[in-house]
């Protein structure tokens, strides 16, 4: 199978590149900005792996990139959700419609599949209650989520008039390894961090804020089974399915690596929704019981990486 991802070069894409890479009958095609900035330059000994070096721009040539590409991952995202609302009308053009442009070249290169990682975290906003379905009203209070959104729609809006092929997975909170521990995104991996190098550890806000965290192994599996099933949904939620406030996280880190942590609190910020985790049940009934890790033995193994490779 014809496999690009777009946006290899971050958390989400290393880990499903190295995992997809694997399996001799796929080949992949990784989509980066700057080949030098590959988180696993291992990857570039793969027979069946192969670099693209371009960026997620207007003026894109996406015919060139999609031609007999079976599936596409759009993993591609210019901005995150604390800072999307500084410069709305921008990042608007640069991630809805350039998608809206990329969504055309897979229409003429007759690409089979399209999936896109949307957010489970800011999709629904504030005014639902937990756990969150995927037919709940979707209000988000970020230009992030409200770019989700939108490329959600543009999908369903591909689907109809051209008959392209999607799967929209909205993502909780993943962690683990291969993602940037020094980044604004990642509050396990950041504290796990900041924990086992003794520094101190910014909690926005008193700690009650609620979200749901995955391990990247989980999401993986997990994204690659909806991908590969056959099923009328074409959304689905991906998370553990329960909440942990920062608090807890912060508790569980301790106990975990059996650290006491050094914590700073400041003001909470208006991007952050209060309570925010998903149901899975729909990915349960379709594809059986997910059975991620426990919070803490994700920050075990999350530690235990950055140890071996290194990074503290």
């Amino acid at each position: 199978m014809n496999i690009l991802i777009y946006g290899a070069a971050g958390f989400i894409g290393t880990n499903l590149a190295l995992t997809l890479a694997q399996d001799e009958n796929n080949y992949l095609t990784l989509v980066v900005r700057d080949k030098a900035k590959l988180l696993i330059p291992e990857l570039l000994n793969f027979k069946n792996v192969s670099i693209k070096e371009t960026a997620f721009e207007l003026d894109t040539n996406f015919d060139d990139l999609f031609k007999k590409q079976d599936v596409i991952y759009h993993l591609i995202s210019t901005t995150v959700p604390t800072t999307s609302n500084h410069h709305i009308p921008k990042e608007l053009v640069a991630n809805v419609i350039v998608t809206a442009k990329m969504l055309d070249a897979c229409v003429r290169c007759n690409v089979g599949k399209v999936v896109f990682i949307s957010s489970g975290g800011t999709v629904y906003g504030k005014e639902v209650n937990c756990p969150l379905k995927e037919d709940y009203p979707t209000n988000p209070i970020s230009s992030y989520g409200i770019q989700k959104i939108s490329i959600e729609k543009l999908l369903y809006l591909y689907k109809y008039m051209y008959g392209l092929d999607y799967r929209v997975i909205r993502l909780a909170n993943p962690y683990g390894p291969y993602q940037r521990p020094n980044g604004i995104l990642g509050a396990v991996t950041t504290f796990t961090y900041k924990a086992l190098r003794n520094e101190k550890i910014i909690v926005y806000g008193d700690g009650s804020v609620i979200r749901d965290f995955i391990y990247i192994d989980d999401a993986v599996r997990a994204i690659q089974t909806i991908v590969d099933g056959e099923t009328k949904h074409r959304t689905f939620n991906l998370g553990c399915g329960y909440g942990t406030s920062i608090k807890d996280v912060l508790g569980s880190i301790s106990k975990a690596l059996d650290i006491d942590l050094k914590v700073q609190h400041l003001p909470g910020r208006k991007v952050d929704v209060p309570v925010n985790y998903l149901d899975i049940s729909r990915y349960e009934r379709e594809y059986g019981k997910l059975n991620p890790i426990s919070l803490e033995e994700g920050i075990k193994k999350t530690a235990e990486f950055m140890i071996n490779q290194q990074m503290i």
